[in-house]
């Protein structure tokens, strides 16, 4: 029995993952926790999408050990030091000059909304422009400024105040796949009484991992581009749970061909679960006086010196993309599977790369009841979307195949067990070998 009175008597109620994990976890290795009687656990969570590396990856450990005996700097403000100069010349060397890319980087606080405060305060201040668009099911945190463009209602009810100069407009696939959603936003943007204030930015997520696993198609991105640069505002693209890699490249939105004015990255960035925020972009918007916008803790040297290591290790060449495929491949195959092994669940899947949703008919509860019961048989999973309805599977990229394989099998089982409490029974289909 684990005892966890000392956080319900001195911990504050606003306290989440702990309600859903309710053990004392202790060790962590690679995808595998483990609680303080030792039992352990599958990792399908990935620290919400900060340990895309795993946990305590024994490459950026070993470095970071050894930056630390050399005494080297841990706390530097925006000052120079010599692992910030490492890791603006391998973003420069692994990031920028593979793709011709040209941006700046601008440090902020240490958690994802800082780098999205950043970026919207840059956007408004170079366009002189307040309103911003952002999409239905969107996530960009709950500092004031991103909370404004997050659209779950349970985020925005906590603000205590107005939430202003927003626009939200619906997110590729919002009414189906037959509506164009882009074409709704051009025709706003081309009505002068369509009540629209003219924007200065556009943020969007090519993922919404927190609303569900909603995959934007590469046209869509494209359109949506095609729109900013054509009503003068500015596209940035919030990378901080799906970028790293998390889809296969290191940023998400690659494979659309498209190239944002400003981007966010957090979470995965560090490599290592250590907090760490950057925004990128263009040279021609850098507007910012010295000290305009600032954060004690946006010179994190150990975050500089695991993420370099983790581009230098996993990013140098196409090899770690390509085993991602393979890892998405074996995931989808077999979350397909299981849909058609269950056909009355009514169930689907979504996503891209390395985060993939089984999709549940929403007001049912069956996800929250998948992952509580794959919690029970060792596996730490959670759920997103509007009504939770989506299982969001969100292994390492590095995990290892029988650790993937360990699982899904116990997604499936947890599953079965659900519906045979309802009284259903599976029909077992097997697509592309995937069991």
């Amino acid at each position: 029995m684990t005892d966890l009175k000392i956080f319900d008597r001195m911990e504050s109620e606003v306290r989440g993952y702990i309600r859903s994990f309710p053990v004392v976890f202790k060790k962590a290795r690679g995808s595998v926790l483990e609680d303080e009687h030792g039992r352990e656990y599958v990792d399908f969570f990935s620290g919400a999408g900060t340990l895309n590396y795993g946990h305590n990856n024994p490459v950026l450990k070993s470095r970071l050990i050894e930056y630390l005996n050399t005494d080297g700097l841990v706390h530097g403000l925006d000052m120079a030091t010599s692992a910030k100069k490492q890791f603006l010349e391998t973003v420069d060397r692994l990031l920028l000059k593979p793709r011709n890319w040209n941006y700046k980087l601008q440090f902020t606080g240490p958690t994802g909304t800082n780098a999205v405060e950043a970026a919207l305060k840059l956007a408004r201040k170079v366009k002189g422009r307040q309103n911003i668009i952002s999409f239905t099911h969107g996530f960009h945190g709950v500092s004031m400024g991103s909370l404004a463009t997050t659209a779950n209602a349970k985020f925005r009810n906590a603000a205590g105040l107005a939430l202003n100069s927003t626009s939200f407009i619906p997110y590729d696939g919002y009414f189906g796949p037959d509506v164009n959603t882009m074409a709704y936003l051009e025709r706003m943007l081309e009505d002068p009484s369509s009540g629209l204030d003219h924007p200065a930015a556009v943020i969007v997520e090519t993922v919404q991992g927190e609303g569900g696993v909603n995959v934007a198609t590469q046209r869509w991105l494209r359109e949506l581009q095609r729109l900013c640069r054509e009503h003068d505002m500015l596209l940035i693209v919030d990378d901080i749970q799906v970028g790293c890699g998390r889809t296969g490249t290191f940023f998400s939105f690659e494979q659309a061909g498209i190239q944002p004015d400003i981007i966010t990255l957090s979470k995965s960035l560090s490599g290592f679960g250590l907090p760490m925020s950057l925004v990128l972009f263009k040279p021609e918007l850098d507007t910012w006086k010295p000290g305009e916008h600032s954060g004690t803790f946006r010179g994190n040297n150990l975050a500089f010196v695991t993420a370099s290591q983790a581009l230098e290790s996993y990013w140098s060449d196409a090899q770690f993309t390509q085993q991602i495929q393979k890892k998405e491949q074996l995931v989808r195959d077999w979350l397909e599977n299981i849909v058609q092994s269950f056909p009355q669940a009514g169930l689907s899947v979504r996503g891209r790369g390395l985060i993939q949703g089984l999709v549940t008919t929403p007001g049912e509860g069956l996800a929250n009841r998948i992952a509580a019961k794959a919690f029970e048989q060792g596996l730490v999973i959670e759920t997103s979307g509007s009504h939770d309805e989506v299982l969001k599977v969100l292994p390492a990229l590095t995990i290892e195949p029988e650790q993937l394989t360990r699982g899904l099998h116990v997604i499936e089982a947890s599953l079965a067990q659900c519906l045979a409490e309802r009284g259903h029974k599976a029909r077992v289909v097997k697509i592309g070998g995937a069991r």
